[in-house]
């Protein structure tokens, strides 16, 4: 139910408006039922619920992780490994996020299932590395590979400056920020076009793909686990490229409850897994390994070598796929704040939506600037490293999560419940490659590891510290106790 935020007012011998937020209505808040309400009602077939599925978790990862698990792994033959057991292990991640959401039906999300778990300052460490690395590192990561595809077109004969890509990109971000500030509508409008042009951009590689595979061009698989060797020290990076592309499983699906959960996940991990390794088996009909390590746009060196004139259509495809995927992140991010805002563990203003426009309006003023600073001072892989060492850390205590409470409150509704060996598995995966990859690049993800650190200090001074002064507390807003 959508309810329009309270508007405060000043006596001054009229009323006027002066606040132009109010706080984003709870999703789960037990407040008294209004009359006339309009509800969205939980009830989806099982096919749509599967398309649904299978077009959130498909996203621009696909154009920017292969030259990442290839680097990584050093072969053909391995990379598509990896991309199958990146398939496997998201599929597992879904399935257990499902139980979560089935069970914990509260707004939050990793957030929520950790304060739920383990209980305030893992929760709070949890959305304080959200707030000032996951989300910006993780949109700058999208919209350099946004501005790389963009300006393709325009430097077909040379290499494009990297100036050139950092302020078309700045631009593009900036664009984003302003359409998700200003309508919902809006954003949500062209959240669905931008949705077709990514299936769109991957079909018009897997078809060509797939039709050099029947007319015998395969001279890149002979031997394809021939080349540099692949070193243990190398998997957990291609590990975070592989889970950044399959990264939008891990959402909560509560909303399909009418359908077959499980089934309905295991077939779109099917058809998204299936879909991802058929493109990289496309790249490779057409495009040697070396070259697919040399290209900066993979998609585009794929195009031109196949398609011609037509290969132009490729880099506005695949360019609008990564706008679509820096919209829907922008959004999203205000549903965690609120949560988190909530419990005191953020500003009350990061949680306040415009009036008028229903927009997350301060937590986008927020995110722009910390992300135009990873943006000017990092690269795609470097960002991506730096973000998936928080990111996969959580994920993981998140699903250890599930365990844990399976033993501390066995009497909870549980509508389904996966096999044991799953959650094991999985949280076992990502914190034994988190722990890994402290070794195999340790300047990018040591600083994610710093910043995740200052977590608990930040913790201690902002939460429980409970003799702030009073300018400190109007400072942070109301946001702690």
């Amino acid at each position: 139910m959508f309810r329009k935020p309270a508007v405060s007012t000043i006596s001054n011998g009229s009323s006027l408006q002066r606040q132009s937020i109010g706080r984003l209505p709870s999703l789960d808040s037990k407040e008294p039922a209004q009359e006339d309400k309009v509800m969205l009602k939980k009830k989806i077939t099982f096919l749509r619920g599967v398309s649904i599925i299978t077009g959130t978790i498909i996203g621009a990862g696909i154009f920017i992780s292969p030259k990442g698990i290839l680097q990584n792994t050093g072969s053909v033959g391995m990379s598509l490994i990896v991309w199958t057991v990146c398939g496997i292990l998201s599929l597992f991640g879904s399935l257990c996020y499902a139980e979560l959401g089935t069970c914990i039906k509260k707004s939050g999300g990793h957030y929520t299932y950790i304060l739920e778990a383990f209980g305030p300052l893992p929760a709070f460490v949890r959305v304080w590395v959200e707030l000032l690395v996951i989300r910006p590192a993780a949109t700058a990561v999208i919209s350099l590979a946004f501005g790389r595809y963009i300006l393709e077109p325009f430097f077909i004969q040379c290499e494009i400056p990297d100036l050139a890509i950092k302020l078309i990109t700045a631009v593009g971000l900036t664009v984003v920020m302003v359409l998700n500030s200003l309508s919902v509508s809006w954003s949500t409008r062209i959240q669905i076009f931008l949705t077709f042009c990514k299936l769109v951009a991957i079909l018009i590689i897997i078809v060509p793909g797939v039709m050099q595979l029947i007319k015998g061009e395969t001279q890149h698989f002979k031997d394809a686990f021939a080349g540099n060797d692949a070193s243990v020290m190398g998997l957990p990076l291609a590990f975070y490229s592989g889970m950044y592309a399959y990264s939008g499983c891990l959402l909560n699906f509560i909303v399909f409850y009418t359908i077959n959960i499980p089934l309905a996940i295991c077939i779109s991990m099917i058809i998204v897994t299936v879909g991802y390794v058929l493109t990289n088996v496309a790249y490779f009909t057409t495009i040697s390994p070396v070259e697919l390590l040399n290209s900066k746009a993979v998609a585009v060196t794929f195009a031109e070598r196949l398609m011609g004139n037509f290969s132009l259509a490729v880099p506005i495809f695949v360019a609008l796929s990564c706008f679509g995927s820096m919209n829907g992140g922008i959004f999203a991010v205000s549903r965690m704040f609120y949560v988190a805002s909530r419990e005191g563990h953020l500003p009350e203003i990061l949680s306040m939506i415009h009036v008028r426009k229903h927009t997350p309006l301060p937590a986008v003023i927020v995110l722009h600037p910390l992300t135009m600073i990873m943006l000017f001072t990092g690269d795609i892989y470097s960002l991506l490293n730096f973000l998936s060492f928080a990111r996969w850390l959580f994920i993981g205590l998140v699903v250890a999560g599930l365990i844990y409470l399976r033993y501390k409150r066995p009497d909870m509704p549980r509508p389904f419940k996966v096999p044991l060996f799953i959650p094991a598995l999985f949280s076992f995966t990502c914190l034994f490659m988190v722990a890994l990859s402290l070794y195999s690049d340790p300047v990018n993800t040591g600083i994610g590891f710093a910043i995740t650190l200052t977590g608990v200090p930040a913790y201690y001074l902002f939460i429980v510290w409970d003799k702030k002064p009073g300018w400190f507390r109007k400072l942070l807003a109301q946001g702690c106790p």
